[in-house]
């Protein structure tokens, strides 16, 4: 059993961000952001994979579709428990894996800065979910406490918005003509997903949580942004940066929205091919070990 926290006060408004207008985005862009995510989730448990028969925790598990094949890597000796902020996601996640027949699955509404774990896991993974946490140090040092001596570690976060050129042309575009508002009634997705792409901040942030064995290893795959170019503007216009202050400025913008659509059209025409729109996207495989275990000199 997992215990189920409230949102640590810091998080409450990227916890309502991600129950409600974010959902609803990544439900309608779905197949986008796991088939182009999934790549790299992938690439990290083949760098760091969980151990045979191990409890795992899938930490910001979203539709869990990184929970369930967690679950198939451990085998039906162990067990995956996928966390997520928003009651929302978690619903999703259970009634997949459910029609999947997954059993050795489970999820828990829960916010892994504050929440408090009852049982120790032997590996924690996180594909894009530790990024947006108002105190990283807070959310790492707690995960390390909930993992057994010498567990494993393993996340991926976005590296420099300068190489994923997809969403830093659409962010340079937006800033062309706005600013983040002032004055909003919409929750915020808190610090954002690029907030873990320096290198030195993220490996220090570990070290203070406790961590040990930190290895960063950078990983570079194409992410399909649409299926065609007026797909992918669209996409760009309701995620990331430059959705994010689309998105706050609600309908007071709606005279300026075409000219926007427009350059960022023209930004993103390179990466239009026969098959879709393939652009460049950039990440960090993170490992790290909690203190201890058999191989630890004491």
């Amino acid at each position: 059993m997992v215990a189920m926290g409230v949102p640590a006060a810091e998080n409450r408004e990227a916890t309502e961000a991600w129950s409600g207008p974010l959902f609803e985005t990544f439900v309608r862009y779905r197949d986008l952001v796991i088939d182009g995510l999934g790549a790299h989730g992938e690439a990290a448990m083949a760098a760091h994979p969980p151990p045979p028969g191990g409890r795992v925790v899938d930490l910001g598990c979203g539709f869990g579709d990184t929970t369930q094949h967690l679950a198939s890597l451990v085998g039906e000796g162990g067990e995956a428990i996928g966390v997520d902020v928003s009651g929302p996601f978690i619903d999703a996640a259970r009634e997949e894996a459910e029609r999947a027949g997954a059993t050795n699955v489970r999820f828990v509404v829960g916010d892994a800065q504050g929440m408090e774990f009852d049982q120790a896991f032997d590996y924690a993974f996180s594909r894009m979910g530790i990024m947006f946490a108002a105190n990283p140090v807070q959310l790492l040092r707690n995960v390390r406490m909930a993992l057994s001596p010498g567990g494993q570690l393993c996340a991926v976060v976005w590296r420099r918005k300068l190489d994923n050129p997809w969403v830093h042309r659409a962010e340079q575009v937006v800033d062309e003509y706005l600013e983040h508002p002032e004055e909003t009634d919409e929750p915020t997705c808190g610090p954002g997903p690029f907030s873990m792409a320096n290198a030195d901040t993220l490996s220090e942030q570990l070290k203070i949580a406790g961590f040990e064995e930190i290895t960063f290893q950078r990983c570079d795959l194409p992410l399909k942004i649409g299926r065609d170019l007026d797909h992918a503007v669209e996409f760009n216009m309701a995620l990331g940066p430059a959705g994010e202050v689309l998105r706050l400025w609600e309908d007071r913008i709606d005279e300026i929205r075409p000219k926007i659509a427009a350059d960022l059209r023209q930004a993103l025409a390179e990466f239009e091919g026969p098959d879709g729109v393939f652009a460049p996207a950039s990440t960090w495989i993170v490992g790290a070990r909690a203190p201890g275990g058999a191989d630890t000199v004491q």
